[in-house]
């Protein structure tokens, strides 16, 4: 665990809710719609304002050229880095001359974690080794890494069925690909359904219409 910070901005005064109307024990007040319409209608030439300056004015381009300044000069932003330490000071830094309000740093406590260096042999029916990167937060294997048979599945399902077969191995998904939005699922829910199972670990796919592997 480190100490991090994150930015946080006021910029915008929200509508009081209260005045004059009956609050209830969450605190939430009770308004007619025409009166939100009428307290939301107030800010429309602040909002013009800010369009205006967005898409015409200083500020055209500049959410997208700030986005190509943080890709390029500090790159992957994972939580605890120094990378992501040095993104929220350039963004503090430009929303401080952007003369906005209320922008400071606050001192939070997250997780951290580090990549270290990634390998995986096949050994039968041939030695070849094979490209791999760790995801992000995954455990580290010992220092003497782990060897085992594999079992290859297509989903959970098949997983789960197979279950008595998959305790000590190192399962390998080879979902197909439909989207990805179903294949993603491996990636986030492997390693813990291979747990489940008793596997010793787990290897997915690219989660990509096309692997090299």
């Amino acid at each position: 665990m480190k100490f991090h910070v994150f930015v946080f901005v006021g910029v915008v005064h929200f509508l009081s809710l209260s005045s004059g109307k009956a609050v209830y024990g969450n605190g939430v007040s009770q308004r007619t719609f025409q009166e939100i319409k009428e307290g939301i209608a107030c800010y429309g030439d602040a909002a013009k304002a800010i369009i205006n300056l967005a898409v015409y004015g200083k500020a055209q381009n500049r959410s997208y050229e700030r986005l190509a300044l943080l890709v390029d000069t500090v790159g992957p932003r994972l939580s605890g880095s120094k990378s992501l330490e040095k993104a929220i000071q350039i963004m503090h830094q430009n929303l401080q001359e952007d003369g906005l309000e209320n922008v400071h740093l606050e001192p939070v406590k997250i997780p951290h974690w580090e990549r270290g260096e990634g390998s995986a042999v096949m050994l039968e029916p041939r030695i070849h080794k094979m490209a791999v990167l760790g995801l992000g937060s995954s455990i580290g294997t010992p220092p003497e890494g782990i060897t085992a048979e594999v079992l290859v599945v297509t989903s959970f399902d098949e997983l789960r069925r197979r279950a008595p077969e998959a305790r000590g191995k190192i399962v390998v998904y080879n979902q197909p690909y439909t989207n990805y939005s179903r294949a993603v699922q491996y990636r986030v829910q492997g390693a813990v359904e291979a747990a489940k199972v008793g596997a010793l670990a787990s290897l997915i796919r690219s989660v990509a219409s096309f692997s090299i592997y």
